[in-house]
């Protein structure tokens, strides 16, 4: 099944901190824009992933024309269309960027949102930018939507300051979208806190569809109560939909998996071939025929609060 995201890539900081150095990518296909990036860095405010760093938040980027964005031909000719960098703070200290891209054809609907609160100005949250493949009358509402804490999947997730699951969102009674969403063919969705920018509030927002989901599986992780090892708290996946069932009883220490090896250091990880991890993941994975993994770390203050699994 062929997902939305396409193309993710981890750049972490050099040794002198100056630059972003290439640290993994799942590039499925695309051969040649892994072999253009793995060769290359960014410095501070340079390329997608430079800019993320210097902006303290995330970027979307649609138009491969923006003169700091430097892989343009290697994402045209693999008919990428839009690109998302996350970067993963603590405190002030720089850990990693995510890279995301995404393609689109007539079949393609998803979408990816960042949504923004900025005390100063409002007590609502709105749409800061969003790439919906083709969902474009789901686009023109979200651009017209605003949220308060505790409404919508953004609000759930900024109320929480957890990553938040809704599943069956045209049924999702606290996802005010779910007319639009029905209409869209969207299914699910994922938001994730963002946490960098001081006194801002940033969501990030994951929406899947049945034919395109944003992943084949997405897992949330919490420390346990001792923060001795990881639980699972809540996933979703529709090739095995009962797959919570496998983690009944698993706990993730520290560098036992790729999931909390992302917990211990705080950076994300890449598994090129989870089904082949030993753990209850690599086993969960197989049953599921998952074959790559994202381990997403998410933190607040230096704390990390919970690990975001995609699988593609």
């Amino acid at each position: 099944m062929k997902t939305f995201i396409q193309v993710s890539e981890i750049w972490v900081p050099s040794r002198n901190r100056t630059v972003l150095e290439f640290q993994g990518g799942l590039y499925g296909p695309y051969k040649q824009l892994r072999m253009a990036s793995e060769r290359m860095c960014f410095g501070y405010d340079e390329g997608l992933p430079g800019k993320a760093w210097a902006a303290r938040h995330p970027i979307l980027l649609k138009d491969w024309q923006q003169p700091y964005f430097r892989r343009a031909e290697a994402v045209r000719e693999a008919g990428l269309t839009c690109g998302v960098a996350l970067p993963i703070f603590a405190g002030d200290y720089l850990l990693a960027v995510v890279v995301m891209f995404c393609g689109n054809d007539a079949d393609s609907v998803g979408a990816i949102e960042l949504w923004h609160n900025d005390p100063a100005l409002s007590y609502d949250m709105s749409l800061e930018d969003g790439y919906y493949g083709n969902a474009v009358n789901f686009e023109y509402v979200s651009r017209r939507t605003q949220f308060r804490p505790g409404f919508g999947l953004p609000g759930m997730v900024w109320e929480s300051g957890m990553p938040v699951i809704v599943d069956n969102l045209w049924n999702a009674e606290r996802f005010l979208r779910k007319d639009d969403a029905r209409k869209a063919g969207l299914s699910n969705g994922l938001g994730i806190p963002v946490s960098g920018e001081a006194g801002q509030n940033y969501v990030m927002t994951f929406l899947s569809a049945m034919g395109t989901p944003i992943a084949r599986r997405f897992e949330v992780w919490i420390p346990e109560e001792n923060c001795e090892a990881l639980i699972f708290n809540v996933g979703h996946c529709d090739n095995v939909p009962e797959f919570a069932l496998d983690y009944a009883s698993t706990r993730l220490y520290p560098g036992d998996s790729p999931i909390s090896r992302a917990w211990m250091l705080g950076i994300p990880e890449i598994c090129e071939s989870v089904a082949e991890d030993s753990s209850a993941i690599g086993a969960s994975a197989r049953k599921a025929r998952l074959e790559t993994m994202l381990a997403l770390p998410v933190l607040e203050n230096g704390r990390l609060k919970a690990v975001v699994a995609f699988y593609f």
